[in-house]
């Protein structure tokens, strides 16, 4: 097996731009992981049947201190929104909750998009590597003398390879995170569009009178 410090030494110059990359591309990626999933998530079916009842409670100032609870969340943002609202008119609680959609999808999607951009640099910077280890493999085999030659040509192969193995060492770790991130920023996304419309129906359902109606017919 390669040793990663003889790696990164014969690899030349371009693999410490290949481990600058990795090391933000890291960064970024364990940052949203945490924000995701231990800040912004939270498990939003159970959350919503307990803001559910409250509203049909009509114990509106109780739901909006659970919403209060997890100040970080996604879903209990948008939801107070609307709480905040709830003897507003109809219009006034949909565009509330629609208008911290909005100021949530920001913040769950934030710099997740530069974790592509990385991956990319990481590759082509490999690439590059490639390109001007053979480069400097075909000036050995063309200028050389013949004892410089065989040391020459290595050093230019070991760069090629190594720079190409760095930059998809740095590239494939950084796309599988980005995914994993996407997929769960994805869900916390239609779950606040989700819950957030079913508090917009709840709200005005009880500005109506209707929850009570529901309340018999569920009794």
């Amino acid at each position: 097996m390669v040793d990663p410090v003889t790696m990164f030494q014969e690899g030349g110059p371009f693999m410490y731009v290949i481990l600058v990359v990795g090391v933000f591309a890291m960064a970024i990626a364990f940052e949203r992981l945490f924000y995701i999933v231990f800040r912004a998530n939270i498990n939003a079916t159970a959350f919503m049947a307990q803001i559910q009842k409250l509203i049909m409670a009509n114990n509106i100032d109780r739901a909006i201190k659970l919403c209060n609870a997890e100040p970080h969340a996604a879903l209990p943002r948008v939801v107070k929104a609307g709480l905040t609202r709830a003897n507003r008119t109809e219009k006034e609680i949909e565009n509330s909750i629609e208008e911290a959609t909005l100021e949530v999808g920001p913040l769950i999607n934030k710099r997740t998009s530069y974790l592509t951009m990385l991956a990319n640099v990481a590759t082509l910077t490999g690439l590059l590597g490639t390109i001007m280890g053979l480069v400097l493999a075909f000036q050995a085999v063309a200028n050389a003398s013949a004892e410089m030659k065989q040391k020459l040509l290595a050093n230019g192969i070991s760069v090629a390879m190594y720079t190409t193995a760095g930059g998809l060492i740095a590239a494939i770790p950084t796309l599988v995170l980005h995914s994993i991130i996407s997929n769960r920023s994805n869900k916390i996304l239609d779950d606040v569009d989700q819950f957030g419309l079913k508090t917009v129906n709840l709200l005005t359902a009880r500005r109506r009178g209707h929850l009570k109606d529901d309340q018999a017919a569920e009794g």
